[in-house]
């Protein structure tokens, strides 16, 4: 049986690379997107290999639509049809009020985390729509539980793009629904990933935790299982659907 394509964006780090693994044991190839960790990619590439499946590594900056478009066509060179693409790409910056934020930061925030999802289920759509020519399957889209939260005083802005992606999923979902495409998303909470030092806040996850019912941040491997399951045929009679990963918050 030949194995299924997954497409992740920002996969060398994080829930992205804990998904590539995951979805390596469950049966997947996987197309492993990044824009500048190439060691990273290398390393996330080298365990789903050893974990049974076939990965490629695609440079891409999903901010600039061009690029979108050779990431889709590499990827789909290498291994084949995209069966699922999971718009994880993002990132945050350093906490401040709103006012403070600068136009370059707001401009950043919003290319990569809506825009960069918006032109990759874009492409997505292009090449698995029936009406394309294409076989149908599934977006999911990692948006954040500070879409409802408002993450105020720190990333209002990484809260509105997120939110931007949850009113993403749910128009794509139903614009596709009889095109043989389930779109559907998964709000993480505070998880312990790279994104945080990356964004200026490396001990926020520790900081926070008291925050969280469960008293502690998540792992990348719990929000990797829902998103997996939104990918897979198991979620059939799923769209427009959100899962909320948060340890109760």
């Amino acid at each position: 049986m030949t194995r299924p394509t997954m497409l992740i964006t920002g996969a060398s780090s994080g829930i992205g690379a804990a998904l590539a693994v995951l979805a390596a044991e469950a049966g997947w190839n996987i197309g492993i997107n990044y824009r500048s960790d190439k060691q990273g990619a290398e390393n996330v590439a080298e365990k789903v290999r050893n974990a049974g499946g076939e990965a490629v590594l695609l440079q891409a900056d999903v901010a600039d639509p061009h690029q979108v478009e050779r990431l889709f066509s590499d990827c789909i060179a290498a291994l084949g049809p995209i069966t699922a693409l999971i718009n994880n790409a993002g990132i945050t910056a350093p906490g401040m009020r709103v006012e403070e934020m600068s136009v370059e930061r707001l401009q950043t925030i919003f290319q990569i985390n809506t825009l960069g999802s918006i032109y990759c289920a874009q492409s997505a759509v292009r090449h698995m729509a029936k009406r394309y020519g294409g076989a149908g399957g599934a977006i999911v889209n990692v948006s954040s539980v500070a879409a409802k939260l408002g993450s105020p005083g720190e990333y209002a802005d990484y809260a509105a793009s997120k939110a931007a992606i949850d009113a993403l999923t749910l128009g794509l979902a139903l614009e596709n629904a009889e095109e043989g495409i389930r779109v559907n998303a998964v709000r993480p909470g505070i998880t312990d990933t790279p994104i945080h030092a990356r964004g200026g806040a490396p001990g926020r996850a520790e900081r926070l935790k008291d925050r969280i019912p469960m008293k502690r941040a998540g792992q990348p491997e719990e929000i990797a299982e829902a998103i997996l399951w939104l990918a897979s045929p198991k979620a059939s009679y799923a769209t427009g659907t959100f899962i909320d990963v948060t340890g109760g918050r």
